[in-house]
């Protein structure tokens, strides 16, 4: 079925050029009054939202604990997709397969990875320190949007797209965007001293997969996790044992299940310590892959990051 899908939104895009026209550079321009923006992700979406306003209509196609990983499109993302005058999309293989849709789709029209012009001597190479065997193809961490000092770099890509594809509006998402970076800049202070204020020795966050490279990075916080980047990567009883062992050896009272992955890998975790005399518990729930449900604090890419951070905070001091 999924073969199939694919098939089929090749057929479509062959033919797709319909009210657009051509631009020199291979991206097309459009005449409509409002534009209709698809994003993958509801982190990219949100970033799309602060800078355009109400000057576009935004949807993501990933809502609230969507796992992106093994996020499979739809029929009716298809349609969104195909009818879509610009398309954000975070790369790095964030979106599986569907990145190849997406990569067909940019020959016909805006699609943009906001991944693409971020500095990539900052993009974590997930290859280091893994064995020689899977060295071979460099594989970059894809969850950027954890440093949020980064992540304001994506503000820079969307105003410049938008811009090219919406010159009318031009000051009007130029003013936007310059607040959100102010706004994102804070955020990033603001994170950087709450996750300090967690004695050192304490500062070890143990989630469910491997999604907080950056955040490590970015505030001095060690990182471990049952699963790698991506929850399609297998864990076995050596994974569940070895965490066990760094738990129990580092004194750790909390580790952090993920609202967009199963609670159930990390909970047999748990279990382990329990069986061998060690009280851990749940120190709550982090929005990794995906943010919180719509009109909840959650629900937009800043609120994400402070739940994250005062959860995390909150657990480990």
């Amino acid at each position: 079925m999924q073969r199939n899908f694919y098939v089929l939104i090749t057929v479509l895009l062959l033919g797709f050029m319909a009210c657009t026209q051509k631009a020199e550079d291979g991206q097309t321009t459009t005449s409509k009054e409002t534009l209709d923006i698809v994003t993958t992700t509801g982190m990219i979406g949100d970033v799309v939202k602060n800078i355009v306003g109400d000057k576009a209509n935004v949807a993501s196609l990933m809502g609230p604990g969507v796992d992106p990983h093994l996020y499979k499109a739809t029929q009716g993302d298809l349609k969104r997709i195909t009818e879509a005058d610009v398309i954000f999309y975070n790369g790095l293989f964030l979106e599986g397969k569907m990145e190849e849709i997406l990569l067909k789709l940019a020959k016909k029209k805006p699609v943009f990875a906001i991944s693409e012009k971020m500095p990539k001597s900052r993009f974590i190479d997930y290859n280091i320190g893994k064995k020689e065997e899977r060295k071979s193809k460099q594989i970059f961490d894809p969850h950027i949007w954890f440093d949020v000092d980064l992540w304001s770099n994506s503000v820079d890509v969307i105003l410049e797209k938008m811009k090219a594809q919406d010159a009318k509006n031009e000051a009007y998402y130029t003013k936007n965007a310059a607040n959100y970076k102010r706004t994102l800049k804070n955020l990033h202070t603001e994170s950087q001293q709450k996750i300090a204020s967690i004695p050192k020795a304490q500062r070890l966050l143990i989630t469910s997969h491997d999604a907080f490279g950056y955040f490590g990075k970015a505030y001095d916080i060690e990182v471990n996790a049952l699963q790698g980047i991506s929850t399609v990567t297998e864990f076995g009883l050596k994974d569940v044992s070895n965490l066990v062992n760094m738990i129990i050896d580092r004194d750790i009272k909390s580790v952090f299940i993920e609202s967009s992955v199963a609670a159930k890998p990390l909970e047999a975790v748990i279990e382990g310590c329990q069986k061998k005399g060690h009280d851990v518990r749940i120190g709550g729930t982090l929005y990794s892959d995906a943010m919180g449900e719509d009109g909840t604090p959650a629900g937009t890419y800043v609120g994400m990051v402070k739940h994250n951070v005062n959860t995390i905070t909150g657990a480990l001091k």
